[in-house]
């Protein structure tokens, strides 16, 4: 059969430091496949400056927990024998391995180097605060752990565009790095925010850079054929030259196909943003939905106030589908992170069913609405809740869908279903009072009886002979409709 796919975040900030995500995956891989999850989003597996960093602090990505540098040899997550187990037992489920790849900077160089820079205001990264002079920064990256396994190439200050730290003077700023045919990306290349978004933090990696360029190239090679893993997700693209972007994913496509599954991160909440990105790289690969997240999360604030009718405004998944991988939660828009925006939890069954139950985009379950968070503000997660919505993409998310977005608190759609799949379904939700809505599920099903297979709504629906039924929904809720003889022994 072939499946709706959906991918799963398996990570989210606070996870314990105790290096067992890699063993927990492994263990959890058949019972992922059981739920729908044909793709699998894992978070950094390269060594960082510690074993409490969530992976973005990237130090060498050619050590996926197998050397003894940064004061450790696991990471965050385990070993790198540890983290191929847990491939293996994902491609044994028949999911994708999705690996979290970030090239925009490198963090905790070896040894200092001394070298020219210009320090910028922090606001207008175009805009120099100082005359060029002289710092230190640990910028000289020679790997000693490692001793020249897999690659014996070293990086220099002029590998890099800038940093955020002089230890000469013991200063933090933003030091744009002044060396021949050095400097910022161009503007048209890297957002445009704060004068020029290129520098984002740590050493910021140069790709005007060649000897960058080949190296990056031969270590993605490396690591897709040392891992086997089956798709990228792209750690925060608007800080890099997106020339180089589509070079790197036009070589991985041309080298392991079209099939091979990429995604970026763009964070933009504006869809021209994003749209021109795609634009400009070709549509050669996917972006996180930003704009519907947000949409989410004002809808989340607002309550019944919100125009539910909007709710898919100025978004990916309503401008260019097929390049929108949407999502309600991540590890950025939790408590207490850098992009902190997290949707209230009453609203997040509303926003999981759009995003599983309409016909378009490429949904995301984010482990920590899945499995719970453990932090200053706990989350119980929605497991019971996500169960029933996967089990209804799996199984019943299917051919045409109708839409009725014609009311400010309550809106609804319905699919009818395909040969594969017949039974189809009826989708309502308000973020109001109790409400009701005369949704078409089909002539085929005149006269069959319609349950919530959700149980938020003890009422049978009775489709009538148009193929009609009059579909209720409970205050600041979601109820899905499907035809009660299709109700297996499972119930979510």
């Amino acid at each position: 059969m072939a499946f709706n796919t959906a991918v799963m975040q398996y990570f989210e900030w606070y996870l314990d430091d105790d290096g067992k995500l890699w063993q927990q995956l492994a263990e959890d891989a058949e019972h992922l496949n059981e739920l729908g999850i044909t793709h699998l989003w894992m978070p950094p597996a390269f060594k960082g400056t510690g074993t409490n960093d969530v992976g973005y602090g990237v130090y060498d990505l050619y050590d996926l927990g197998e050397f003894d540098q940064q004061g450790t040899v696991r990471t965050k997550y385990g070993t790198k024998d540890e983290y191929i187990q847990a491939i293996r037992a994902l491609k044994d489920q028949g999911i994708k391995p999705i690996a979290d790849v970030v090239l925009n900077h490198r963090a905790n160089g070896d040894e200092k180097e001394r070298f020219p820079v210009l320090k910028m205001d922090p606001n207008n990264r175009q805009q120099p605060i100082s005359d060029v002079y002289e710092i230190e920064g640990w910028t000289h990256f020679t790997f000693p752990g490692r001793k020249g396994k897999y690659s014996d190439f070293t990086w220099h200050y002029y590998h890099f565009s800038g940093i955020d730290y002089d230890a000469l003077n013991e200063e933090t700023g933003i030091f744009m790095i002044m060396d021949e045919n050095h400097g910022w990306a161009d503007n048209e290349s890297v957002d445009d925010e704060k004068g020029n978004y290129d520098y984002l933090m740590f050493c910021d990696v140069d790709y005007s850079e060649p000897e960058v360029v080949e190296e990056t190239l031969k270590w993605v090679e490396w690591y897709i054929e040392e891992t086997e893993v089956e798709g990228f997700r792209l750690d925060a693209i608007k800080h890099i030259d997106r020339d180089f972007m589509e070079q790197f994913i036009k070589h991985v496509k041309e080298k392991y196909g079209d099939d091979f599954y990429v995604f970026g991160e763009y964070w933009d909440p504006d869809y021209d943003g994003e749209g021109g990105y795609l634009q400009d790289v070709d549509y050669i690969f996917k972006l996180v939905d930003v704009s519907l997240h947000n949409n989410f999360f004002m809808a989340s604030k607002a309550g019944g106030s919100y125009d539910m009718r909007k709710i898919l405004d100025g978004s990916l998944l309503n401008e260019q589908p097929w390049n929108a991988v949407t999502f309600v939660e991540n590890h950025d828009t939790q408590w207490g992170q850098s992009l902190e925006a997290s949707v209230e939890p009453w609203f997040k069954p509303l926003a999981y069913a759009m995003i599983l139950l309409l016909q378009d985009g490429n949904p995301t379950i984010f482990y920590g609405d899945y499995y719970g968070v453990k932090n200053e503000h706990p989350f119980d997660g929605l497991q019971y809740e996500l169960d029933g919505l996967l089990y209804l993409r799996k199984y019943h998310a299917y051919g045409e869908e109708i839409r009725y977005f014609d009311d400010a608190q309550c809106i609804g759609w319905t699919r009818l279903g395909n040969d594969e799949f017949p039974n189809g379904l009826a989708v309502i939700m308000t973020n109001g009072d109790m409400s009701e809505k005369q949704m078409h599920m089909g002539r085929a099903n005149s006269g069959k009886k319609f349950v919530d297979y959700l149980g938020n709504n003890d009422a049978v629906v009775e489709i009538d002979e148009n193929g009609d039924g009059l579909f209720p929904v409970g205050p600041g809720s979601v109820s899905v409709w499907i035809n009660q003889e299709a109700v297996d022994n499972y119930q979510a």
